[in-house]
């Protein structure tokens, strides 16, 4: 993980040093909405997950339309497990942290309007549960770390759309498509592919 942050460091760093002329940094922070794409028993069903992300950017101008945007942010995902038979209740909470590196390209449509898409890589930073079971009005909460039920390196593909509020201020909206299976647990043939709507406001420098 160390090796492949620092070769992104390197190759923005070189990029920034060819369109110097061109280089804007800024910081940014929103809120995901975020869930799984996976096939799981009768009676289950998967709910979205509030969290957060926040991190950097750099823009590069590549023409008067492009702009090449690559970004770090810490992202709090997940997804909810739900169950319900009879007097039965379950219900899991599932938080998952990655340290993100989207690379997007911005396409100016309008001034202030531009469209992006791009690649991103991400790296778990951990992985943790809470879980409910209620029984007749009772309830039990125990948690559980289950990183190692989740592969480290996921890929995924973004799509979005940003504006400019003014020179300094970037609100954006972003879907991340997970193009990888993140289940790490050996025999299990269930894919599970992470799904991430995130929404952003930014300060450009």
């Amino acid at each position: 993980m160390k090796r492949v942050l620092f070769i992104a460091v390197i190759v923005i760093l070189e990029l920034g040093n060819v369109y110097a002329q061109d280089v804007k940094f800024g910081a940014k922070a929103g809120l995901n909405l975020s869930n799984v794409s996976i096939e799981i028993e009768d009676g289950m069903g998967t709910d979205g997950k509030v969290g957060y992300n926040f991190g950097a950017f750099a823009e590069i101008s590549l023409s008067e339309k492009f702009i090449f945007q690559p970004e770090l942010l810490f992202s709090a995902q997940g997804f909810r497990i739900k169950q319900s038979i009879d007097e039965f209740s379950f219900e899991q909470t599932n938080k998952m942290n990655y340290l993100n590196i989207p690379l997007m390209f911005r396409y100016a449509i309008f001034n202030k309007f531009g469209l992006e898409v791009g690649p991103q890589i991400g790296f778990l930073l951990s992985a943790n549960s809470e879980i409910k079971e209620t029984f007749n009005g009772e309830s039990e909460t125990s948690d559980q770390d289950f990183k190692d039920s989740v592969k480290s390196i996921d890929f995924g593909l973004n799509f979005g759309a940003s504006y400019d509020v003014s020179e300094n201020i970037i609100i954006g909206a972003r879907y991340n498509l997970g193009l990888s299976n993140i289940n790490n647990e050996d025999g299990d043939a269930n894919k599970i592919n992470n799904t991430v709507f995130s929404f952003s406001l930014g300060y450009r420098f």
